[in-house]
């Protein structure tokens, strides 16, 4: 058995917008199935000092009230896992660079839904969700609607292009789903080019060989999830956000084929953060 404090944690960036329990019962079902600690983190910005002290004192309130925050959101965590392993740290800084650093000794870093509206996701500089999916170390997860616990029988979606961003996607979507006794839908959408003039059925055969290449051998190793694969005719976001309504989570890779040399977000991934009805996890190559 390895050590506690040598197990990755689930960390879950506790924000004052994200009152809900819906992130934080996510976050804390996910690290008792993965029998790993959670780690909160509240992020304030850093201390700013003046002659008269009120920087400082608006600073130790904004600590004061984080960590109230923290206790009722470990207080929410162990509500249905009261064995689950709990740290909390309140940490001064940015909340990207915080979130980042953290990463890199994580699980799965989990966030809710705090990030800010599409203009302002893109454009503003307290943007937090899509900077840190597009440089964590780890997988991100973020939950700002609920699994579909009801649909019989559950699945997982995970969105393939052939990419390997999708092929480490669909590891995960294969490791969660067997940990939660849930079938995996593959899907590939395909969007045709403007002004497409090649043969759309050789096309289409291209596709789904690369779909059932891109999954195969995963099946031995999970031989109870059940994999169904999918070749869709659209816009991937539109599609894939489709898809996710009735889905325990969406998952895709942080960045697929098509758009520009040296994004580190794919359009996809970003478009979905917006789009999907169920938790979205993003993926990185190196996974």
């Amino acid at each position: 058995m390895t050590a506690a404090s040598e197990r990755r944690p689930i960390v879950l960036g506790v924000d004052a917008l994200d009152r809900g329990p819906l992130t934080a019962s996510w976050a804390a079902a996910e690290a008792a199935r993965r029998d790993l600690p959670l780690r909160l983190v509240h992020i304030v910005p850093p201390r700013v000092h003046d002659r008269h002290g009120y920087g400082e004192a608006y600073h130790a309130d904004l600590r004061q009230r984080g960590r109230q925050l923290l206790d009722e959101t470990a207080a929410v965590a162990r509500e249905k896992h009261p064995d689950l392993e709990i740290s909390s740290e309140v940490v001064d800084g940015s909340a990207r660079r915080v979130l980042l650093r953290e990463s890199a000794h994580a699980e799965l870093v989990v966030l809710g839904s705090w990030s800010l509206s599409r203009a302002e996701e893109v454009l503003s500089a307290h943007a937090v969700a899509a900077p840190v999916i597009a440089r964590a170390a780890c997988p991100v997860a973020v939950v700002r609607d609920p699994e579909h616990v009801t649909q019989d029988p559950l699945y997982v979606v995970v969105g393939v292009d052939g990419s390997r961003s999708s092929a480490a996607a669909v590891d995960w979507a294969f490791d969660l789903a067997s940990r939660r006794g849930a079938g995996l839908r593959a899907l590939w959408v395909w969007q045709p080019p403007q002004f497409f003039h090649a043969d759309e059925h050789a096309v289409l055969q291209q596709v789904r060989r690369t779909l059932y290449e891109t999954t195969a051998g995963r099946t031995g190793r999970y031989p109870e999830v059940e994999l169904t694969h999918e070749v869709l005719r659209g816009h991937p976001v539109e599609e894939l956000a489709k898809a996710s309504a009735h889905a325990l989570a969406l998952v895709v890779g942080r960045r697929g084929h098509g758009g520009f040399t040296g994004m580190q977000l794919g359009s996809v991934p970003r478009g979905l953060l917006h789009r999907a009805h169920c938790p979205v996890v993003t993926v990185p190559s190196e996974q």
